[in-house]
């Protein structure tokens, strides 16, 4: 398979600035600010976002270097496949993270409930729209027993080199 190569289309800010002890999900970020840095030549792109509560940030997590097929999750004590988890150090270390969009201001976007790193790479940015992004769901597999633990767990540094 061929590779593919992506160029950032901006940088989130936050006030993160190691790992450790960064929230694990946006919902465990609830009212950490951040903002989004467009660059120039996309500012056009954000027309008609200011209409959207929540936006998705696709992001390339910069700081991890290597994966892993087995890791145990912060969330647990067990091992599980790497795509049984959210954990970042995977294959192709791509971020996902659903925040509120709290304004617009030229190429700016301010953003809450962010939970990455100060720096990190803006591949891609979408509109959330609960319609197309939210649906129910009858098993979650093994983070049934765990959910209790995202606000109080926070990251460490089992993922760094």
């Amino acid at each position: 398979m061929e590779s593919i190569t992506y160029r950032p289309i901006g940088v989130v800010h936050s006030p993160f600035t190691t790992l450790e002890g960064m929230p694990l999900q946006t919902i465990a970020a609830e009212g950490v600010q951040g903002s989004v840095e467009l660059e120039p030549e996309f500012q056009e792109g954000l027309n008609g976002l200011e209409g959207f509560s929540h936006i998705i940030l696709l992001t390339h997590l910069h700081q991890m270097s290597g994966f892993a097929l087995e890791v145990t999750p912060y969330l647990d004590d067990q091992t599980h496949g790497i795509f049984a988890t959210r954990s970042p150090r995977r294959p192709n270390p791509l971020g996902l993270s659903v925040v509120r969009l709290v304004g617009v201001e030229g190429r700016t976007l301010l953003i809450e409930d962010v939970d990455v790193l100060d720096g990190t790479p803006l591949l891609d940015l979408k509109p959330y729209v609960p319609a197309f992004d939210a649906r129910a769901t009858d098993r979650i597999g093994w983070f049934t027993d765990r959910l209790d633990r995202i606000h109080t767990t926070r990251s460490d540094r089992r993922f760094t080199p």
